[in-house]
């Protein structure tokens, strides 16, 4: 039983000061005034917080933890090819300690369910999506993995070197074995997996259509990157004659089980068939940001209907980005590009909570505080400093988002007092830290310097 608590369900009105009652991993109830009799309950003050629902990630790479700050000052494509190299060296054991800090450092931000979209998988270094599994289970967040691929290296015309590409009947094998060993399709799950080819430029038209062909005879959803950059809509233009979101329609990745990464560079009539295929969004201010990208068309896209959730992307285009500080990141560059009246923090709060769990296909479990409800709540501390704003949600996402007081997972404990009870918050630091120094030995075992500018010399 949570009380003396100001309670911000997303859905329904704002309750000043009220309960929330949680039985097993469900709400039972919340309401206005002194909570009810509840014996036996574990009774938990929230005054001074303020409950929201728990926070929802919807685009991540966490094996790019293992190589936060590098490449500092490029572009996508220089990023990209100046990190490939880097990437093809990593094993499983970089890629568990990548997301058990990637992921940690998730909750700590008030994160309660997480996708991650791993897209490269070099030969012989041991089961990377389970690793990142594993992660995810020790953390004890709702973990979304998207198995991704690329089958389109620098020999077929696409932008990877042929190292971390794989063959078409390969990537469709190992989706469909991932699929079966690994996703729940249950109300309370924990883990649900789904198809991520990695964007146009990397994955062939027969790897976007097959994929999403074997994704829906397995009823899981679909991800991919779309329109993040102009150099990406120039080489759809150049390569495909079609600008990215006409060329994944032909490819049939249009529809309410698709959410694609960034759509920064949309049109009007992008936006309008998204809108009406109920296909959905993750927008990433940070990483949009870090590389240069441009400020995604949010509010035009909420006002025409589309979904839009938030995601913090790669941790190596968005160095220890915080989704909590994302909300803040979404309103200040919508009103940054559209005016004041742009995005209001219960918008943003709501693209957090809300509008993630609906990309993810899960608007029915996850992202509003109502009855019936998965009991995934965060208490976020809104006294001391904070007291000083009037409007408890306009402390949260107009400031800096302070360390949570309490998360809560199914109504299992994750975070309390701002530090991680499922682990050693020390030990998940340490273990992105190692993560990162194992994947820069193994590099240079190759012949490949990480380099932190893109003028810096390395070689492969």
């Amino acid at each position: 039983m949570i009380e003396n608590v100001h309670v911000a369900p997303v859905t329904g009105p704002e309750i000043p000061s009220g309960y929330i009652r949680i039985e097993g991993d469900r709400i039972a109830a919340l309401g206005a005034g002194p909570a009810p009799a509840a014996p036996g309950a574990t009774r938990i003050d929230g005054s001074g917080c303020l409950a929201t629902p728990g926070l929802v990630n919807t685009h991540h790479h966490l094996y790019q933890w293992a190589s936060q700050g590098l490449a500092q000052d490029a572009t996508l494509f220089e990023w990209l090819v100046s990190l490939y190299p880097v990437w093809a060296a990593m094993d499983a054991e970089v890629v568990k300690g990548a997301a058990a800090a990637g992921l940690g450092w998730l909750a700590l931000s008030g994160c309660t369910t997480s996708s991650d979209h791993h897209y490269l998988f070099p030969k012989g270094r041991g089961d990377l999506f389970a690793a990142g599994i594993e992660a995810a289970r020790e953390i004890g967040v709702r973990f979304h993995p998207a198995r991704g691929s690329m089958d389109l290296g620098e020999s077929k015309g696409g932008l990877p070197p042929d190292v971390v590409v794989e063959e078409l009947d390969e990537v469709l094998a190992a989706t469909a074995e991932a699929v079966d060993a690994h996703h729940d399709p249950s109300f309370s799950s924990m883990l649900r997996v789904a198809v991520g080819p990695c964007s146009p430029f990397s994955a062939s038209a027969e790897l976007m259509t097959e994929s999403a062909a074997l994704a829906r005879s397995k009823g899981v959803r679909l991800h991919t990157h779309i329109a993040e950059t102009l150099d990406e809509e120039e080489h759809c233009l150049e390569r495909f004659g079609t600008r990215p979101v006409d060329y994944v329609e032909k490819l049939g990745w249009l529809g309410p089980d698709v959410w694609f990464a960034h759509t920064v560079h949309l049109s009007d009539a992008d936006i309008g068939k998204l809108a009406a295929t109920g296909t959905g969004s993750a927008h990433c201010p940070s990483s949009n940001g870090r590389l240069g990208a441009g400020i995604a068309r949010v509010s035009e896209m909420l006002r025409r209907g589309m979904n839009v959730g938030l995601g913090v992307d790669g941790s190596a285009s968005s160095e220890l980005t915080p989704l909590a500080g994302e909300m803040r990141q979404a309103l200040l560059f919508q009103r940054a590009r559209y005016g004041p009246g742009a995005l209001t923090a219960r918008q943003a709060l709501e693209l957090a909570t809300l509008g993630g769990a609906r990309n993810l296909g899960r608007a029915d479990e996850l992202g509003s505080l109502e009855p019936g409800k998965l009991a995934d709540v965060v208490l976020w501390p809104v006294g001391s400093f904070a007291a000083a704003v009037a409007d408890p949600v306009c402390a949260l996402v107009f400031g800096p988002a302070p360390p949570p007081a309490l998360v809560l997972v199914g109504g299992r404990t994750v975070v309390a007092g701002g530090e991680l009870k499922t682990v050693s918050q020390d030990a998940a630091g340490r273990a992105g830290a190692a993560a990162r120094r194992r994947l820069v030995r193994l590099a240079e075992e190759r012949g490949v310097r990480p380099a932190r500018h893109v003028h810096e010399d390395f070689t492969a």
